[in-house]
């Protein structure tokens, strides 16, 4: 029975890696709860294994004490040494239990709680083992998919590869083989559960520890390492030996070592970085490929950096949508702003300009008094915009201003600074006001003295002479109008008397050609253009020339 019992508690230790002694704590822990519930009994029970005979034996324990408050689980000291002579104050009185009465049930039980308690001890282990191993390098294989999630088996547990921590470049079938970098360990209610990656930045670090051998001695560190997974990868590494070249060392003969992490990494691109302590050289090696002009400190201890590239590297600096800036910044652990040559030429151009710009002299605060503005004057404050810049400290630090003078001033500006804002916005809202067109009046005029001059050109051949002059006199006073450059004669318009017939056809030709050019919409007849021959009116002129002379 001994031997029974021993082999099966080994071979639970082995499949399990559980501890004996965690084991044998378990069937302990199972005898007493069997003997509770076939008992019925509120005793302290205890149970004990004994290697020797194989035996598990169960106890009632009573306490020995001077004053009995529990008399189920105390005794007094001349009770206890009725049965024991040996036992003081303190210690314990153990009464055997029968155990071979406690039959099925209690077995089953037994048999429960032990499963449980191994359970409980097996998840411990593999919480414990896996803790310890977190950013360890290990092998496993893909063994099912739950949604976007890739469960993976490590041998003694699986564990689970989410969504984001895999690699866009990457898709996985059942049985694939993958290195994955242990990322965390996290307890759960089915056990612990074990977070892997292909996209942290350790799995790099890991893959140059094995394949290059001055990381693995310690000769190269990789002293900040910063990846967006699946795009690009930067690491920075320091050589400890200064006959030892850090980024030769890792990108190896022909490139060969540092290929050969790329084709695991699945066409990753890798900058390996030269690591300085002076951050402004780190800083220009981080942006590689792309060539820096100079960096800036601008807060060191918000660790914010400028940096200034000629105008053809700007793109190449910040790399497609930003990437290269970023992956910079994270490996150099400071924030990063690029700007180019002529960026910060306007940038300084209108720092330059607001400095020597002259401002709104204070005297147009309202509320705040001469004699307060010739102090703030004399502390070097001439505008109401620098005034706006100053704390309640810097004010209250000049001379013969107080709290209640540094709250009054600032009502002040913060009216003035509305004021301007209000006047802003009603400007605004009026709506702009309708300029007439210099070309638009002319244009109309133009247009309005063609009816005019149609009538005049279409009369028919045997129209009266009055009629025509009244309508060469119109056409005169028209071409006034529309054509001023094209004026008549001056005193054929004040006369107001009809002119000979000859002046009347030089009017009538005069005036049909002006027409012409000024209004171009009042085509004339198709059949004067092409013949060539007079017009009605001239024809008219004729013969009431000819009838003149025979008179």
């Amino acid at each position: 029975m001994a031997n029974l019992l021993d082999q099966m508690i080994e071979q639970i230790s082995r499949e399990k890696h559980i501890e004996p002694e965690i084991i044998v704590a378990a069937i302990e822990d199972a005898m007493v709860v069997a003997a509770r519930k076939y008992y019925k009994t509120e005793e302290n029970l205890r149970a004990k294994f004994n290697p020797e005979t194989g035996q598990i034996d169960v106890y009632s324990v009573r306490a020995v004490v001077d004053e009995v408050a529990d008399p189920k689980n105390e005794m007094t000291l001349s009770d206890a040494r009725k049965v024991d002579p040996h036992l003081e104050v303190g210690g314990e009185l153990l009464t055997p239990k029968p155990t071979g009465v406690l039959g099925r049930i209690a077995a089953q039980t037994a048999k429960q709680v032990i499963m449980q308690k191994v359970r409980e001890a097996e998840r411990d282990t593999i919480f414990n083992e896996y803790n310890g191993r977190v950013g360890e390098l290990v092998n496993c294989i893909v063994k099912r998919f739950e949604g976007p999630d890739v469960i993976v088996d490590m041998g003694r547990t699986e564990a689970r590869l989410p969504k984001r921590e895999q690699s866009r470049l990457e898709t996985y079938n059942l049985g694939d083989r993958l290195r994955v970098v242990i990322k965390a360990v996290d307890r759960a209610a089915k056990g612990p559960q074990v977070i892997v990656s292909r996209a942290d930045p350790v799995l790099v670090q890991r893959l140059f520890e094995m394949e290059v051998p001055e990381i693995y001695d310690g000769t190269v560190q990789i002293r900040a390492a910063a990846r967006e997974a699946g795009e690009r990868t930067k690491i920075a590494v320091l050589s400890r030996d200064k006959d030892v070249d850090p980024v030769g060392a890792c990108v190896g003969m022909k490139g060969m070592r540092v290929q050969s992490i790329i084709r695991e990494l699945r066409g990753e691109k890798i900058d390996i970085i030269p690591y300085s302590e002076d951050i402004i050289a780190f800083a220009q090696k981080s942006l590689s490929p792309a060539k820096v002009t100079r960096v800036q400190i601008v807060d060191p201890e918000n660790h914010h950096l400028e940096v200034i590239v000629e105008d053809t590297q700007l793109s190449l600096a910040i790399g497609k949508k930003g990437q290269n800036v970023r992956l910079a910044s994270k490996l150099i652990g400071w924030n990063v702003d690029i700007k180019s040559e002529e960026e910060k030429r306007q940038e300084i151009e209108a720092q330059m300009a607001a400095l020597t710009a002259p401002g709104t002299p204070l005297s147009e605060l309202k509320g705040v008094g001469p004699k307060t503005i010739e102090k703030i004057e004399a502390h070097g404050v001439s505008s109401v915009e620098k005034l706006a810049d100053m704390t309640p400290e810097q004010l209250t630090a000049i001379p013969g201003i107080g709290e209640k003078m540094v709250e009054k001033i600032q009502l002040a500006v913060a009216a003035y600074f509305q004021s301007i804002e209000q006047q802003q916005a009603a400007e605004a809202a009026q709506p702009p006001e309708l300029e007439e067109q210099p070309g638009e009046a002319g244009q109309l005029a133009s247009e309005e003295a063609v009816p005019a001059a149609v009538p005049a050109e279409a009369a028919p051949e045997d129209s009266a002479p009055e009629k025509l002059d009244a309508a060469a006199e119109q056409h005169i006073e028209v071409n006034q109008e529309t054509s001023p450059n094209a004026a008549p004669d001056p005193a054929e318009v004040s006369s107001g008397e009809p002119s000979a017939p000859e002046e009347l056809d030089a009017a009538a030709e005069q005036h049909t050609e002006v027409n012409q050019e000024t209004s171009p919409n009042a085509a004339p007849d198709p059949a004067e253009v092409s013949s060539g021959e007079p017009s009605a009116p001239e024809d008219q002129t004729v013969e009431q020339k000819e009838k003149s002379t025979g008179e």
